[in-house]
This record gives C-alpha cells, structure tokens and sequence, in this order.
C-alpha cells in the first residue's frame, strides 16, 4: 500500500521514482553521459537534459554547446522574459528629452 502511494506521489510531482538530477551541470558533461543520463526519460521530464548550440560573437564558425535540464531551461526563459518585462517598463517610465 505505501508504495503505491509513493508512486502516485512521485507520478504527480512529475518525477520518476530514483531519479535524481544530474550530480554536476550537464554544460560539462559528454554526450554519453547525457544519453545515459537521459535513458528512460520523457523530453518533457524536469531533469531530462537538452542541449543547443549557441554562435559565439566575433567568429563565423564556432559554436558554444549548451546543456540544461529542462527544469533549469524553463527557470532562464522564466528570468529572460521578466528581464524584458522590467526593461520595456523602465524604458516606458523614463522622461524623453524633447528639446532637441
């Protein structure tokens, strides 16, 4: 009966039962071990590690891989777009000099 009641919690929490997050960032870790760390997983599971890769400024060519759990991408784009919220605000508020 407990482990039941273990199972519907952990389902409902949308973890998998012993799963745990990765033991250091995923930006550091090899593509074997991401897909390791991935077996058994739904893309849409908090700890499920993605990656993309990003341009690096100044080179036509190289590129910078990203890793995060999709927990950890969905806090950056959470923080990404309040930070364009409380700049379209302070941009809103600010005093326009017209005597140009």
């Amino acid at each position: 009966m407990l482990d039941i009641i273990v199972m519907v919690v952990a389902a409902a929490s949308g973890s998998a039962p012993g799963r745990s997050p990765p033991d250091r960032p995923p930006s550091t870790m090899t593509s074997t071990e991401i897909k390791a760390h991935n077996a058994g997983l739904a893309m849409t599971h908090p700890y499920f590690v993605k990656c993309r890769k990003i341009e690096e400024i100044g080179s036509l060519v190289k590129k910078a891989r990203v890793c995060h759990t999709n927990e950890q991408w969905k806090k950056l784009w959470a923080q990404g777009n309040q930070d364009s919220r409380d700049t379209l605000e302070a941009m809103t508020r600010a005093p326009v000099n017209h005597s140009n």
